[in-house]
């Protein structure tokens, strides 16, 4: 006989010998085994802590890489504009003026011309459609304009802030604006910055050196924004004011506008700020981008925006 088939006779005789009272306990086993194989309460609830606690230490890190992509899409819109300001004054031999109106100050209220420095640009951001269809004699606020003044730019829109459009939806938004003046004052002619009323200004009429002075910043809108067309507070700022003064809700992904402070007017413009952690960031005059911390001196931060002040700005700040 085959070994293996003897073998397994034998196991068939031995098996048929076994009582049923021993099998069904061997069965009993079995399924007792199984049971005890399971997790018990106390164990799923120490997995379930510990993924918590992980998900926990993830979490802020995650945001602060979404914060960093943010960012460095911001910087982008600003190296555009930046670039867009210098092919603008290659083709017209000086910077465009900050706000094309009769005459000055500027008062941030929808009536006169107010056509922005941002409307000036738009053929150099690749927007030629929203710049064939803007009447720049007619002015900003008129109705034949008012298409035109709805359109939501995306350069013009910095990623942390998430809105794009003002309260009633008349007015397209912008994150970015003009550099005036080196304190509060209103918009007009005799201003120190680089855009301000009617202004030409070429790159040799920067004294401090366009690495030195501020020509567009980040900011957040007011309550009542008139957009990114008109030539108001709108599009302008100052630094007369620390950075980011004006943001009590700093780091407010999504935010409303703000409000104005008390006492301020139709002349009063208001400072830089951003919804990024520390400060905001800064196109300077020779195109590159910088981030510019809420700390800054005072007269530094001053002297960054004002073209032609005398300051030796020779370290690297």
């Amino acid at each position: 006989m085959n070994p293996l088939t003897h073998f397994r006779s034998e196991v068939i005789t031995a098996a048929r010998r076994v009582p049923e009272s021993h099998a069904r306990c061997f069965c009993y086993r079995i399924r007792f085994r199984r049971i005890k194989s399971g997790f018990t309460l106390v164990e799923l609830l120490v997995v379930i802590a510990i993924i918590g606690v992980l998900v926990g230490l993830l979490l802020p890190a995650v945001q602060a890489a979404r914060e960093a992509a943010r960012r460095m899409s911001c910087q982008n819109n600003l190296a555009q504009l930046g670039l867009a300001s210098h092919n603008f004054e290659f083709s017209h031999e000086h910077l465009a003026a900050g706000v094309i109106n009769p005459d000055g100050p500027i008062r941030s209220e929808p009536v006169g011309q107010h056509v922005s420095f941002l409307v000036q640009l738009l053929r150099y951001i690749e927007q030629q459609g929203i710049a064939d269809n803007f009447d720049v004699d007619a002015g900003t606020y008129a109705a034949k304009n008012a298409p035109a003044r709805q359109q939501i730019i995306g350069t013009l829109i910095c990623p942390s802030y998430g809105r794009s459009t003002n309260e009633d939806q008349s007015a397209g938004l912008s994150n970015y604006a003009g550099c005036h003046h080196h304190e509060e004052v209103p918009i007009d002619a005799d201003n120190s910055g680089l855009l301000f009323l009617n202004s030409r200004i070429r790159y040799g009429e920067i004294y401090d050196g366009s690495s030195n002075t501020i020509l567009i910043g980040e900011i957040l809108p007011f309550v009542n924004s008139l957009g990114w067309a008109s030539g108001t507070r709108a599009t302008l700022r100052n630094t007369g004011h620390r950075i980011n003064v004006h943001n009590p809700r700093l780091g407010g992904y999504g935010q409303a506008e703000l409000e104005l402070p008390p006492g301020a007017d139709q002349l009063w413009v208001g400072g830089f700020g951003s919804n990024h952690p520390g400060g905001a960031q800064f196109c300077f005059a020779d195109g590159s981008v910088r981030f510019l911390s809420e700390t800054i001196d005072p007269d530094l931060y001053a002297n960054l925006a004002n073209r032609a002040d005398g300051a030796m700005m020779g370290r690297d700040w």
